[in-house]
């Protein structure tokens, strides 16, 4: 069975960003998707379900911003890993970046070491919550058997809101 290559999507309106960034990712065994602005970035991560999305900020369509913004939005995308590259220095720009859902935020010239370590370590996050949501809906699916659908999908909802199993219990 061969191993899964993590696919990353590349958003920059910069042609040779886009080369640089698919030559380092594509050296380091990752799947590269590639869009060359901010619409064709929304529509690439809706139809390539990439694992991680490196997103420049300045483009003439859609801001990285923007593009952010409706990937939260939307169900499909909400959860994939989101990097914003950027030639912006100031901290307001970096903090506007984290709050409209970005996860991390590095400035251009890009280190390309430090780019490497932010997409290993994000992906192993998702790994790792990949592996969470499944160990929930196994727990959901075992909790059918004892309690109400509802309660089940109650812990499903919000596990850390059920302090003990008793919640759970069917009322009589």
């Amino acid at each position: 069975m061969a191993a899964h290559r993590s696919r990353i999507l590349v958003v920059d309106d910069t042609e040779p960003n886009l080369r640089l960034l698919r030559a380092l990712l594509t050296g380091a065994g990752y799947e590269v998707v590639t869009a060359n602005c901010g619409t064709e970035g929304v529509e690439a991560a809706g139809r390539e379900n990439p694992d991680l999305i490196l997103l420049d900020i300045m483009m003439p369509d859609l801001t990285g911003f923007e593009v952010c913004e409706r990937l939260r939005a939307a169900p499909d995308t909400r959860q994939i890993p989101l990097v914003f590259l950027t030639a912006l220095h100031e901290m307001e720009d970096h903090m506007r970046a984290v709050d409209v859902g970005g996860d991390d935020v590095l400035t251009k010239p890009i280190n390309k070491l430090e780019l490497l370590l932010r997409v290993k370590s994000l992906l192993r996050i998702r790994e790792l919550m990949g592996e969470l949501h499944e160990q929930r809906r196994f727990i959901h699916d075992l909790l059918t058997s004892y309690v109400s659908p509802e309660a089940a999908d109650r812990y499903l909802a919000d596990p850390a809101s059920v302090r003990s199993l008793e919640h759970l219990k069917t009322p009589s």
